[in-house]
């Protein structure tokens, strides 16, 4: 029965439950739940139905449960019990435990994915005792995941480290075979044969940081222990957005702007971290395709001023934990950086690499 509480029932809709033993159901929304929890030794059929009056539609999940008859002189007893309040982890696993009632912790919705997201909670939420803030917590979050995924992304940032030092190279090859595509490619594909280069590395640290933000964005989003956990400054709400707006600068102004206008500090941040991120890392050798990846960090600030701020803030401390990480190693391969050019010209020398 528990499987079918998280189904979806319309206007005037009644679903009828087969036959169970043991388990629970009842009826949940974002952050609270309202559950009955039968006599686990007890055969039921629960059902649930939707009627709508005056355009207000009510939902009801309800059971029958099996009689027993008594003989006289004796007494037959049944138990069940109701819970009604948040879907706060701890407490639904301390009642699992006490009363034995089977995934009761299933009740907060994990996604598909569950398997990434409970144990990213755990970390989260032992990591944000410790500092005693969520954003600390997922600061602190952000570098174990790091500690863990270093060796791969170390050998990834020195595969982008030596596609940027073949950067004359292949620019060299592009003009010499300009009129020829097909054996500009050939000429290309041969270079990193020779160089012992896979150039699709350098997209191994996004692809690790997929699973990371889907259970980032479940955590913060469907556990209520998230829900108005504050951070520094302006930040009340973790899993809410950004409050603030760069077209009133920031609350300076004396106005609102509209909802679609709130592009806050944090999606800024992140897009300045992504866009130094991307001065690290080998450009594209296609010209288009260079457009298109200077355009990104100016779109995704607009896509990322939508989303929880506890999300946002966790991807822009780790787009800077990846500038340091990428900086350090291409200057220990002796690879001279965007951001080493962009020193020297400002203040003449001192950052380039060593020959």
């Amino acid at each position: 029965a528990r499987d079918r509480v998280r189904g979806r029932v319309g206007e005037d809709e009644r679903i009828e439950e087969e036959q169970a033993e043991a388990g629970w159901f009842g009826l949940t929304d974002h952050y609270w739940l309202t559950a009955i929890v039968p006599d686990q030794g007890e055969r039921y059929s629960a059902y649930f139905d939707s009627r709508t009056e005056d355009a207000v539609t009510d939902y009801r999940a309800a059971y029958r449960g099996q009689w027993r008859e008594a003989a006289a002189g004796q007494t037959v007893e049944y138990t069940q019990r109701l819970f009604a309040g948040a879907k706060r982890l701890d407490l639904l696993r301390d009642y699992q435990s006490a009363l034995s009632i089977p995934r009761f912790d299933d009740a907060i919705d994990w996604g598909n994915f569950w398997f990434l997201t409970r144990p990213f909670f755990a970390l989260l939420h032992f990591l944000s005792q410790f500092a005693g803030n969520f954003g600390l917590g997922i600061l602190l979050t952000t570098i174990v995941v790091k500690i863990v995924l270093f060796p791969l992304v170390y050998q990834s940032f020195k595969a982008m480290a030596k596609m940027r030092a073949l950067q004359p190279k292949m620019k060299d090859l592009q003009e010499r075979y300009a009129a020829d595509k097909q054996r500009q490619q050939q000429e290309i594909l041969k270079l990193y044969q020779t160089e012992k280069i896979n150039p699709v590395a350098g997209c191994l640290p996004i692809l690790l940081q997929i699973p990371v933000f889907y259970a980032l964005y479940k955590t913060l989003t469907v556990t209520i222990e998230m829900r108005h956990a504050p951070f520094y400054g302006w930040i009340n709400d973790l899993s809410a957005r950004d409050p603030t707006s760069l077209f009133n600068l920031f609350g300076l102004l004396p106005y609102d702007v509209p909802a679609f206008l709130l592009i806050g500090a944090w999606p800024i941040l992140y897009g300045i971290s992504m866009w130094a991120l991307q001065a690290l890392s080998p450009p594209p050798t296609d010209q288009i395709q260079a457009q298109i990846f200077r355009l990104l960090p100016l779109l995704f600030t607009v896509l990322f001023a939508a989303f929880p701020a506890g999300l946002v803030i966790y991807w822009t401390w780790s787009n800077a934990l990846s500038i340091l990480q990428q900086y350090v190693i291409m200057r220990r391969q002796g690879v001279e950086t965007q951001l080493d050019t962009f020193l020297r010209k400002r203040f003449g020398g001192g950052a380039k690499a060593a020959e």
